[in-house]
């Protein structure tokens, strides 16, 4: 939980929160935990899903991601920040793109790489998602995007983990 979100915090360090509130959602996929990333919303919060599911509520989201959990082998996120804009003092917009490394292979799979959109809203001692969208970067007919997007998210795993992955 991220914590010391007093309202004299600089937007710098209220950045810092964001995002690490965001890493920390995925940090809860990748190690394929409902409860942790539920925790992560508001009490009335949205997930959209990659494939469009939209479920509302904590409790839901944490019903559905166990389901998620239970049904499938999930793939490992890589992602990159592409900037926190600030709506309100209390209110921030993340912005980043995603990709996926399935299970077994080391390289991200380019047809589930995404650009995901998360609404963090400051609570009295923390920061709470109120919406994180999750949307496929298909790019119809496009494919010079998709291979630049998956470059690009090559090159921020490589600087995650210190070693390319592929």
């Amino acid at each position: 939980m991220i914590r010391d979100v007093s309202p004299r915090a600089t937007k710098a360090e209220s950045g810092r929160q964001v995002r690490s509130l965001y890493r920390s959602l995925l940090a809860g996929w990748n190690e394929r935990d409902a409860g942790g990333m539920a925790d992560l919303f508001a009490a009335d919060g949205h997930l959209i899903g990659f494939d469009g599911t939209q479920i509302e509520g904590r409790a839901d989201i944490e019903t559905h991601l166990n389901q998620v959990f239970l049904n499938h082998p999930t793939s490992t996120y890589v992602s990159k920040v592409r900037g926190v804009q600030f709506i309100s003092d209390d209110v921030a917009l993340l912005r980043a793109v995603a990709g996926m490394v399935p299970p077994g292979k080391t390289d991200i799979n380019s047809a589930a790489n995404a650009v995901q959109n998360l609404v963090a809203v400051r609570k009295p001692d923390h920061w709470r998602i109120a919406l994180f969208q999750n949307t496929p970067a298909v790019y119809h007919g496009r494919a010079h995007l998709v291979d630049k997007l998956t470059e690009e998210l090559r090159q921020a795993m490589k600087q995650t983990h210190g070693r390319s992955r592929r």
